[in-house]
């Protein structure tokens, strides 16, 4: 080491030891993350309020499942990215045979088979594992080799992705499935997969539609996707809820009509108004200046989390940090655009405001994962 090399390595030292550690960084919360993450669900709060018709019992239940998920998140982020990286196989490992259970053991709800009755967990969705077993098992799978991947490297890793995605598009939840294939695929984008092999790799899903068309998708699937290219085909059967969802969110105008006084779910026009419609509810009651407030903390949470994907210190905490971040997009992505009318309904809810506390638990821990990757990472020497 050269001596101007050696006093810089010296004066980086010299400002970590003087620097005092914050609270925050004690324990491993990475604040800004925080702070967009409590509005962010303060704000759902409010609007589920309103969705709910006042519902003091789903609001309970809500808000006690914040509260479990932002403590399941602190004690997430105290976990190094070495454990987790580690136990990422057998979590997979776990999550494919509560899938397989589901199968055989699985209870059923809405035409579905989704769920596992546990003695401490009632209506437990396996599939919910996936969402972070999965890109975390991808990530350790490419941490140990060169980048961009081989084939034989790819090959491997989308089979690891097709396993989980199969078994849950078979209960049937094709949505789930393609947000959990997702998530994996984010990693492989990520690690530098080569953009002709990208290419094939959509040009051989867009030859095979036709056949999924004729011999996977069932009829009520069908129908949303005719539903979406015309909804007025049928405004009192499937093309219901967008119809409905479209009023609302164009009656709000610029300020919207003010919170509980909406009219499309007070009434009960809008179908689904407390989980994959709660936008429309959003729309019509704060208008334009709400949905751009709800949209700005979206952006926020998805900037820092790209940050900390940026200055993660290694392949594995980089490609999970940058495929929990994408997936997240994602999911407000498809719930926005389904409500919009630009894609076809297929059950999103939207992220941290929609009542359903099994997201937003695993969401959180996501979340934990970020931090850790940002806190644990943090080093001296740049």
């Amino acid at each position: 080491m050269s001596s101007p090399d050696f006093v810089r390595h010296l004066g980086f030292i010299g400002q970590g030891l003087g620097r005092r550690k914050s609270v925050w960084e004690y324990f491993h919360i990475d604040l800004p993350l925080l702070v967009s993450l409590v509005i962010l669900l303060g704000f759902g709060l409010m609007v589920l309020y309103s969705a709910t018709d006042g519902n003091l019992v789903l609001m309970r239940r809500q808000f006690a499942f914040i509260i479990v998920a932002i403590i399941a998140m602190g004690l997430v982020a105290q976990v190094d990215m070495r454990i987790l990286k580690r136990w990422s196989g057998w979590m997979y490992l776990g999550g494919l045979a509560l899938l397989v259970a589901v199968i055989f053991f699985g209870s059923t709800g809405g035409g579905a088979k989704r769920w596992l009755d546990l003695p401490l967990l009632p209506r437990f969705q396996p599939s919910e594992i996936m969402k972070v077993a999965l890109p975390m098992t991808i990530a350790a799978y490419f941490s140990p080799r060169a980048l961009p991947p081989r084939f034989k490297h790819v090959f491997w890793s989308f089979i690891l992705v097709m396993l989980p995605a199969a078994l849950i598009a078979v209960e049937p939840d094709l949505g789930t499935a393609l947000l959990i294939a997702v998530s994996g695929i984010f990693v492989l984008l990520l690690a530098g997969i080569r953009w002709k092999l990208v290419f094939s790799i959509l040009g051989a899903g867009i030859l095979s539609s036709p056949a999924l068309w004729i011999f996977y998708m069932s009829d009520y699937q069908k129908q949303r996707i005719k539903t979406l290219l015309n909804p007025q085909s049928d405004p009192l059967g499937a093309g219901w809820n967008i119809i409905q969802s479209q009023t609302a969110i164009g009656s709000g105008g610029v300020y919207g009509k003010g919170w509980l006084n909406g009219v499309q779910s007070r009434l009960d026009f809008l179908p689904e108004g407390q989980t994959d419609f709660i936008v429309a509810v959003l729309a019509e009651e704060f208008g334009l200046v709400g949905m751009l407030f709800l949209l700005v903390l979206y952006a926020s949470i998805i900037g820092r989390g790209m940050y900390i994907a940026a200055m993660a210190q290694d392949t594995f905490s980089r490609l999970l940090a940058g495929s929990i971040i994408l997936t997240f997009f994602v999911y407000v992505f498809v719930n926005i655009g389904m409500v919009s009318g630009i894609l076809p309904v297929v059950g999103v809810p939207l992220p941290m405001v929609s009542l359903g506390g099994t997201s937003i638990l695993t969401l959180m821990v996501g979340f934990g994962i970020l931090m850790s990757i940002h806190t644990h990472n943090k080093t001296l020497i740049p």
